[in-house]
């Protein structure tokens, strides 16, 4: 039984798609696209050569162009902060005398346990603060 070489590219490229399910490495899955356009040349009735070509050139530039396109967008952060992250920057007023040790703030409708940046420095009640950082359930508060 002869097999055209179509149906080679297409089990390759089925291959390389179980690959890219397995590791999660999205290269298999360029691979896999490169490896169908070899068969769709194969069933044109392209040569061997061809094929190959075809097989190359569509791999190698798909992995030169969304490989870095696909890292870029990986590296950036979120555009909007959620959480602990969304209330730094945030003012704040102060309800307990807040110090270097402790006191307590009134944050985004919530009342938080803080303390001051600067230990030596003392906010009083009614005082507007600016949140610089979260740790744990303390705001750290300028």
């Amino acid at each position: 039984m002869n097999i055209d070489a179509w149906v080679w590219w297409l089990i390759g490229a089925a291959g390389l798609g179980i690959g890219l399910v397995i590791t999660a490495m999205p290269e298999l899955g360029m691979l896999a696209v490169g490896a169908v356009a070899a068969a769709v040349v194969a069933g044109l009735g392209g040569h061997a050569v061809m094929q190959v070509a075809v097989f190359a050139v569509v791999s190698v530039a798909l992995i030169a162009v969304v490989r870095p396109i696909a890292a870029r967008h990986r590296s950036q952060r979120p555009q909007l902060a959620t959480g602990v992250e969304a209330l730094k920057g945030k003012q704040a007023v102060v309800l307990e005398r807040v110090d270097g040790s402790g006191g307590r703030i009134k944050l985004a409708g919530e009342v938080w346990s803080a303390r001051a940046l600067n230990s030596e420095l003392a906010y009083e009640v009614g005082q507007e603060v600016d949140v610089v950082d979260i740790e744990g359930a303390t705001a750290i508060v300028l």
